[in-house]
């Protein structure tokens, strides 16, 4: 069972008032129910392929509309075979639909009601990344724009960071901050599905940290390599060419030094100058050799030319 699904069930399980029951339901009306004409009246169709979700549907229409609906099950033709459920309603189909189009969540003053809306849209056409995941993304598809800026306008009461864009099908509500998403999930009221989330985040978040330090650390050494490299080259150039006793006293003293320690950094080189040399003191003494070597290579290509 992937992780979106795991949340689901556990959303179904939830217990909740009366008027947040009104808002969790009206909410997943308004994005995946239809009124059509059968045998001489109108009926309300509610749809979902999530059996857990059908039955919260079946028990949420009992509480708020004190109606019996009726469950009919296909099974899909195409390349996923998957149940989908239909919950049949003839009952107040006139008042149902004047209460789903009435439907502003916007305008919902109790915090409660506004976390049922969130918590009926994921129901509805919510899904999320599997924690085996490389990215975090949190969504939730709407078939309208106007439904899906009032979804961001309610999450971002929350501070949750929502925003829209359009797709081929609908619109959509998503979410990419990895704190975000967790506090999304804290919202709806997935409480066991929220720890699994950060468990798996925390874990991944402490290695991809330790990856980092590593790749720093190598690229540090990587660098202090090839530079001792190239400081040791260029001195036994210029003990070739011109001897050390050439050199001014402090460089022939830290040209001494990298040849008789050529892995040593710029640290520990003032430590072995008794700590009286900073680091950009090394530093410029280093690059004042490697001046030194490349101004004899340049006499001696002009002595050659000539």
């Amino acid at each position: 069972m992937s992780f979106a699904a795991q949340m689901k069930r556990e959303l179904t399980q939830i217990e909740v008032s009366l008027c947040c029951m009104h808002s969790e339901l009206l909410t997943f009306m308004r994005m995946n129910s239809q009124a059509i004409y059968v045998d001489g009246r109108y009926t309300y169709e509610v749809t979902t392929e999530n059996a857990t979700i059908a039955r919260r549907l079946f028990y949420l229409l009992k509480m708020v509309w004190r109606v019996q609906g009726r469950l009919i099950v296909h099974k899909k033709t195409k390349l996923k075979k998957n149940n989908v459920y239909i919950l049949r309603v003839t009952d107040h189909v006139s008042a149902m639909l004047e209460a789903v189009n009435n439907l502003d969540p916007t305008q919902l003053k109790p915090v409660c009601c506004r976390r049922a809306v969130l918590r009926g849209a994921f129901l509805a056409g919510g899904s999320i990344h599997s924690l085996e995941s490389s990215s975090y993304h949190l969504e939730i598809t709407c078939a309208d724009a106007t439904w899906c800026q009032a979804l961001c306008t309610i999450a971002n009461m929350f501070a949750l960071g929502a925003r829209m864009i359009a797709r081929k099908r609908g619109y959509v509500m998503y979410i990419k901050e990895s704190e975000k998403i967790s506090e999304m999930i804290n919202v709806i009221g997935a409480h066991r599905s929220l720890l699994q989330y950060e468990d798996v985040r925390i874990v991944r978040d402490v290695r991809n940290t330790v990856n980092r330090v590593v790749n720093c650390e190598t690229a540090n050494v990587n660098k202090t390599v090839h530079a001792s490299m190239r400081q040791v080259a260029n001195i036994h150039y210029i003990l070739a060419e011109s001897g050390l006793e050439t050199l001014p006293e402090k460089l022939r003293e830290i040209a001494i030094l990298r040849l008789q320690h050529p892995d040593l950094n710029l640290k520990e080189f003032g430590e072995m100058l008794g700590g009286h040399v900073s680091k950009s003191g090394i530093h410029h003494r280093l690059r004042k050799l490697d001046a030194w070597a490349q101004q004899l290579r340049q006499m001696k290509g002009r002595f050659q030319d000539t």
